[in-house]
């Protein structure tokens, strides 16, 4: 797989910010346009699609497993949330990986399924969309293995994870390959919330000419579905 390509080029819109040396060009949520709003409602499809599937995967794996033993049953179980990121997209518009002077919010959906004590996959989605810099957004969708370091220690459960997928991004041509490096807390709120109090992340994404390191943290909530 040949990397993506960063490139240099900016709008008229963009380079008039520049020239203004105004960070702030593009309208506040509440003044999206109509294709804007299109873009936005389309990430929460997205969602929606990737927790279903996510759901519909569990339940067949469910389904074609009945005469297995009922330890497994009893650790078997899927998590469905949502959450909150604030990442550094190591990105600034001039072609080269470089910190942003701004940090990126955004939105996420994430899966944990979990087979048994070390057998676990974490799935998710993520979708940096606002406090753009020149513009400049980033989306990501992983998928890999979650290793908890020690599961329900007073109802936290620390946990590592290694994550394989795809990024996109403003001012990129095509799909880059990204690997994620990630450690977190999570919190059994009872027995079907979970809190996640803490996750950070470390991404490698596969461009030319630079590699990019992206990094942050998210904060968010998911429900035991099955």
């Amino acid at each position: 797989m040949d990397p993506a390509r960063v490139h240099y080029g900016f709008s008229g819109a963009q380079r008039g910010a520049i020239e203004r040396g105004s960070d702030w060009f593009f309208p506040p949520i509440g003044d999206l346009t109509e294709s804007e709003f299109g873009l936005v409602m389309r990430s929460f499809f997205q969602a929606f699609f990737f927790i279903a599937l996510l759901v519909l995967s569990a339940m067949s794996v469910n389904a074609y497993g009945q005469s297995a033993a009922s330890a497994f049953h009893r650790s078997y179980s899927i998590y469905a949330g949502g959450e909150g990121s604030v990442f550094q997209p190591d990105y600034a518009g001039r072609g080269v990986a470089e910190n942003s002077p701004q940090r990126l919010y955004g939105i996420g959906a994430f899966g944990d399924a979990r087979f048994n004590r070390w057998a676990q996959i974490e799935a998710e989605a993520r979708w940096l969309r606002f406090n753009e810099y020149l513009g400049i957004y980033q989306n990501t969708y992983s998928i890999g293995p979650r290793i908890p370091i020690k599961e329900d220690f007073h109802g936290f459960t620390p946990y590592g994870k290694v994550l394989i997928g795809w990024g996109t991004m403003a001012n990129l041509t095509g799909k880059a390959l990204a690997f994620t490096y990630g450690a977190g807390i999570d919190y059994k709120l009872n027995s079907r919330l979970k809190i996640r109090v803490f996750d950070f992340e470390y991404q490698q994404w596969r461009v030319t000419p630079d590699t990019l390191k992206p990094y942050g943290a998210s904060v968010g909530v998911s429900y035991r579905v099955f």
